[in-house]
């Protein structure tokens, strides 16, 4: 397995109700996943934890071999090799496309942090917008920038929060197509927390349910309907690595 959240708990000071309830799963590289949940389930807290904003009281995470956190164990969330995309885009106003993708590719010369903001503008079909300011974009480009800029340092894991939630209905269906072919294209293993089960039914390749603070159920998001892929008019059932080797 690639990842593996083993027996996480997490409560927040000055309550004795856990946030967090001894909270398990794992996931396959190149998988994308929902956690799906009602407004104080837990789901963006599980998110917190995992992006180590948050310090859980007990449990362990291992990503690519590597434990992040257990008993003896935290890693810092700047050396994690995560990245984040956050509910607001929280781009630099000050800043044009290009240079908001760079901000972080510390390590790198200037030519190649131009070249791999060419390589992730191309990938979420932005070509031609690197000169421009956060402003002079849609809603729906300042989300892909975001997730270009969240793609550039090549992490190992990446996290969006309720990604589509400052998006107008009418952009809704596109931008989820969009997105799972990026992260599909990209090889990305990600996560998105959402309340809205359309968002993770059409995204994700599994979901988790979370309720009040525990998994309520895991499963493919045909599992979770209560049907097989193959009752589903032009759907064919295929397995997880069969899909993988699709893309």
């Amino acid at each position: 397995m690639f990842m593996e959240i083993k027996n996480i708990n997490f409560a927040y000071p000055n309550t004795k109700l856990k946030a967090v309830d001894d909270v398990s799963f794992t996931i396959e590289k190149g998988e994308v996943i929902s956690i799906l949940g009602r407004s104080g389930s837990g789901k963006s807290t599980i998110l917190r934890l995992i992006a180590g904003l948050e310090i859980p009281s007990h449990g362990s995470f291992t990503l690519h071999g590597r434990t992040i956190f257990d008993e003896r164990t935290f890693i810092q969330p700047e050396k994690r090799g995560i990245g984040m995309v956050f509910q607001d885009y929280a781009l630099f106003p000050h800043m044009t496309v290009e240079d908001n993708i760079t901000f972080g590719l510390t390590k790198m010369s200037r030519a190649e942090k131009r070249k791999r903001a060419y390589e992730v503008l191309e990938l979420v079909e932005l070509e031609g917008f690197e000169k421009r300011y956060p402003h002079q974009l849609s809603g729906g480009q300042q989300q892909r920038v975001a997730l270009a800029r969240a793609i550039a340092p090549q992490p190992e894991l990446l996290l969006l929060d309720e990604p589509f939630s400052n998006l107008d209905t009418d952009l809704l269906v596109k931008i989820r197509e969009d997105l799972r072919r990026i992260l599909k294209k990209a090889n990305t293993t990600a996560i998105f927390v959402t309340h809205n089960e359309n968002d993770a039914h059409a995204l994700a390749d599994r979901i988790i349910k979370i309720k009040d603070g525990q998994v309520d159920k895991i499963g493919r998001p045909c599992d979770l309907l209560g049907v097989s892929p193959t009752e589903i008019p032009g759907m064919v059932e295929i397995t997880y690595d069969e899909l993988i080797a699709s893309q």
